[in-house]
């Protein structure tokens, strides 16, 4: 190993140390969770997930989610409907043991590879490569016409979809009407395996997925995740965001590589935003004695965003790495999501059911000129 990869890795470290656990408290606070997708880094998700179930400081009374996020959401609704967090916990461990390859190709021809494509940890594949070309010139009906996907038989296998209906977690899946280009938000009773599929179809990987004859793409294009289902089905005014694509980066993208990366933070954080910019501004009416106070008819809730995010290390991570299949990196991403989830119940567990930890007005804002 170079000195410069070891270097590399070394300053990753902090981020495998186990996170601690906290003694449960005699009642949770309820909080609702959004969960963003972003393939392979969903794995940062699992251990957000991961630690505030076995923290148990939070009761999770709602989930909204797309692509990754989706899957993450209905292991969570399986466990805790058949066995409680402890069983929501070993079902997003398991799913993501099975969901690994141990690597895009066997150990040594990964390493030769890397060394041939002069790789760094994390960025590009020769797996990726073979993708954007494929990508350029074909379509997943001409390379996949079968339409085989490995994911399918994994949510099958792990996803007890007549528990998850049958619970009463609220549980929300975002698909993209491929026809209409308008959000397809799927609610707990209606949530199947092609809903899943539905909501994690990238088209440039799988083909679209059809429920009741409409097609669907990556929820993750128009809700990633969606917050407003949570305005009208949970009790709880607190939504605990889990953002795994950057926000800010302060260097300009200069290589084709670099661009693909921003253009898909940006892209699939914009909804997002856009959703954040119109809880501000009702907020605002709220307070300002405009709009009125409540749940009944023609009343308004005020909502109190909070966020877990990758920060710097989302930074380390490229387009290509969504696309990474090892168990190693998965669980990286994993040790990650459980110290990240550790310092927000540090620092604002005492902030859940007072305020919002998110400053709207400087986060979701337009910049005017």
């Amino acid at each position: 190993m170079t000195t410069k990869l070891r270097s590399y890795l070394d300053g990753l470290s902090i981020w495998n140390r186990p996170a601690a656990k906290s003694a449960r408290p005699v009642s949770a606070k309820k909080v609702n969770i959004a969960l963003q997708g972003g393939g392979a880094h969903g794995a940062f998700t699992w251990g957000v997930l991961d630690h505030l179930l076995s923290d148990g400081r939070l009761e999770i009374t709602g989930i909204s989610g797309a692509s990754a996020g989706a899957v993450n959401a209905v292991m969570v609704a399986d466990g805790l409907a058949r066995g409680g967090p402890e069983e929501a916990s070993r079902r997003l461990a398991a799913f993501w043991r099975a969901a690994s390859t141990g690597g895009e190709l066997p150990p040594m021809q990964r390493a030769v590879a890397d060394r041939l494509f002069s790789l760094m940890p994390f960025a590009n594949s020769p797996m990726q490569a073979w993708v954007e070309i494929m990508a350029r010139y074909f379509s997943p009906y001409d390379y996949n016409p079968l339409n085989i996907n490995p994911l399918k038989e994994l949510i099958d296998r792990y996803v007890d979809f007549e528990a998850v209906r049958d619970s009463e977690l609220a549980l929300f899946i975002s698909a993209t009407n491929v026809h209409t280009g308008r959000l397809r938000v799927f609610s707990r009773e209606k949530i199947t395996a092609d809903v899943v599929m539905a909501s994690a179809a990238l088209p440039f990987l799988f083909q679209a997925v059809e429920i009741d004859g409409v097609p669907f793409w990556d929820g993750g294009y128009v809700g990633n995740p969606a917050i407003f289902p949570f305005l009208r089905s949970t009790e709880s005014e607190d939504v605990l965001v889990v953002q795994i694509n950057p926000v800010l980066r302060e260097e300009t993208p200069r290589s084709s590589r670099e661009i693909l990366t921003r253009l898909n933070e940006i892209t699939f954080n914009s909804t997002l935003m856009a959703e954040l910019r119109t809880i501000d501004f009702v907020d605002q009416l709220i307070e300002d004695g405009r709009l009125p106070r409540g749940t009944g008819e023609g009343q308004y809730r005020q909502i109190r965003i909070h966020r877990i995010d990758l920060g710097g290390f989302g930074k380390r991570l490229t387009a290509s790495s969504r696309l990474k299949t090892d168990f190693e990196f998965f669980s990286l991403l994993c040790r990650a999501g459980q110290r990240a989830a550790r310092r927000f119940l540090d620092h604002h567990y005492d902030d859940i059911g007072v305020r919002g930890t998110v400053d709207l007005a400087v986060e979701a804002a337009v910049e005017w000129d």
